[in-house]
């Protein structure tokens, strides 16, 4: 009989633990921001005492980046796989963009931190520098081939163009999501680049359902 168990069933206790921390570390650096939150705050919402959050990571810092690696885990080869296409790669951000909405606490996390981290001296800002260079560059060799030379901004700067959007869109969604179709407004700004998705922009019946 094939093993049907769910991947969290198989866990160890520590490694339940340690999943039970990140949770509640996420939720909370999502609720009110990095520096405002303790490891004692993270060890009470997880149900353990202070120590028993410094038995499984060291310090904030090695918390925070283990948050933030979790969901690079699910998107990294979305982007990052070098097998994609172009044109794949953008399919795969809108689809990102799309399952975002079921996430709103990752959505706001990531919002609040990347603000954040803009301060050189946040233990995430190498990770939100290094996260932006990285998509930028993969997007800057989309746009190149996918816009083939037409006339309007570069390659370049509709990558800036494509990431300031997403991020607008994000807090913009979190401040009023009724008003707001992430998944139609950035399918919307490829189609007015003239690049076709196999993300279709829904109808209007679909967006007033």
């Amino acid at each position: 009989m094939p093993d049907t168990e769910h991947p969290r069933q198989r866990m160890t206790k520590g490694e339940r633990t340690r999943q039970r921390i990140i949770d509640a570390a996420g939720e909370l650096f999502s609720r009110s921001g990095y520096r405002a939150v303790s490891l004692r705050d993270i060890g009470a919402h997880a149900g353990l005492t202070h120590a028993g959050v410094l038995h499984h990571f060291s310090n904030k810092e090695a918390l925070l980046i283990h948050v933030l690696s979790r969901r690079d885990e699910i998107d990294a080869p979305l982007v990052l796989d070098p097998a994609l296409s172009h044109r794949e790669l953008l399919d795969n951000l809108v689809g990102i963009v799309e399952r975002n909405t079921d996430t709103p606490g990752l959505v706001s996390l990531y919002v609040n931190l990347s603000a954040e981290a803009t301060d050189p001296a946040h233990p995430a800002h190498d990770y939100f520098f290094g996260r932006y260079r990285v998509l930028r560059e993969h997007l800057v060799s989309a746009f190149a081939t996918l816009l083939d030379g037409r006339p309007g901004p570069t390659p370049e700067i509709t990558a800036t163009q494509f990431i300031a959007l997403q991020d607008g869109l994000q807090v913009q969604w979190l401040l009023d999501p009724g008003a707001v179709d992430m998944r139609a407004a950035v399918v919307a700004f490829l189609h007015t680049l003239g690049i076709t998705t196999s993300a279709h922009p829904p109808s209007p019946d679909e967006r007033h359902a």
